[in-house]
């Protein structure tokens, strides 16, 4: 026991030590002056989102880097989709609408939407957005910036995550605490590793020309964590990414209650873990219930620095990913059992069903 308690100890001041690097090296996106205005092609995918896109669509139009194009694929939507982009594109030359007319075998419907705007976009640069993610002024030209004074391939970033209900703001924060207290963000952009990947495709941001050559939404075109997969294949392949978290300039509310969340990140939670379920569930078991065995084995003095540490580390990441402090302290507990619920659905998915998603089956 007392090893283990050991381990476990050991284990939080490493995410300690990885929440605190992130801190230092403040992973958010500067706003940034670009040279020139390089053309900007703004990609979005979308599925029955009727009620969201009209919001992002407001946003690019009113967007004060005027050098760009946005085009939306509707994926054979059921809703109003379609009609509500018509009206924007009637009133907006840049804005233009594809149609899918059926999805292909092989293909998840998102892979195949980002796909497909590919070969529409005749930008430099190739901008990935979800339809739900809401955009300010100073977005595009700081992060194609960025991508151009570090050389990238490929910039993604976190938005800031909008919390309204008590399941949202239990369960979202979860993606970020395990995100940013295994993997210093900083190693994404500095080491040539593919395991020291990270993406979100609410924002990917591509360099064209590479984009081009490596087609990386037909390479993973049956990956359900894309986003991930595709960081990973373009280091793989030697091309420098990075990935941020958000600012003031980038916003999302990703879902709408505590059901919607679990369904959703059930997709994404093994991605995290080398897309083993295995290390997933471990890694729950020993941020839940890890506690027992440092109470039960380690001295008093030992077990305040363990419970210093847990409390630090969700501050640290709570201001990384400008969420509210006092709500991720309150909710710690409700937290590591709704990771428990998220590896308890990704698992079920795993064995007996398929994921769903947008009305679509995702195996």
């Amino acid at each position: 026991m007392i090893y283990l308690a050991w381990f476990i100890l050991v284990f939080a001041f490493i995410r300690l030590m990885v929440a605190t690097v992130n801190l230092i090296f403040d992973p958010r996106l500067k706003p940034t002056d670009l040279k020139g205005k390089p053309f900007v092609s703004v990609l979005i995918p979308a599925r029955n989102e009727a009620l969201t896109i009209s919001n992002i669509l407001n946003d690019l139009t009113i967007q004060d880097y005027t050098n760009l194009e946005i085009i939306v694929f509707d994926d054979d939507s059921t809703d109003d989709t379609r009609d509500v982009v018509e009206q924007f594109s009637v009133q907006n030359p840049k804005i233009q609408l594809i149609h899918s007319e059926k999805l292909p075998g092989g293909w998840l419907g998102k892979n195949y939407g980002c796909h497909t705007l590919s070969h529409y976009a005749k930008g430099d640069y190739f901008l990935f957005l979800d339809a739900d993610v809401r955009v300010r002024n100073t977005l595009i030209a700081s992060a194609t910036a960025r991508l151009r004074q570090k050389g990238l391939g490929l910039l993604s970033i976190f938005p800031t995550q909008e919390m309204h209900t008590t399941g949202e703001k239990i369960i979202v924060p979860v993606m970020n605490i395990i995100l940013l207290s295994l993997l210093p963000l900083v190693l994404v952009r500095n080491s040539k590793k593919p395991s020291l990947a990270a993406a979100n495709g609410q924002f990917m941001l591509f360099d064209a020309r590479v984009y081009r050559k490596l087609k990386p939404h037909e390479i993973t075109r049956e990956n359900k964590v894309e986003d991930i997969a595709i960081a990973r294949y373009y280091k793989k392949e030697g091309i420098k990414i990075d990935c941020l978290t958000g600012n003031d300039s980038i916003r999302c509310r990703m879902y709408t209650g505590y059901s919607d969340a679990v369904n959703g990140f059930s997709k994404n939670m093994a991605a995290f873990f080398g897309n083993s379920h295995v290390l997933a569930i471990i890694y729950w078991l020993i941020t839940t219930f890890g506690i027992f065995a440092v109470i039960i084995a380690l001295p008093v003095g030992l077990i305040v620095a363990y419970l210093i540490a847990i409390i630090l580390c969700r501050i640290f990441i709570s201001i990384i990913s400008k969420q509210n402090i006092i709500e991720n302290l309150i909710y710690i507990i409700p937290q590591q059992f709704a990771t428990g619920h998220i590896n308890y659905t990704a698992f079920l998915n795993l064995l007996f069903k398929p994921y769903k998603w947008k009305g679509r089956d995702i195996k």
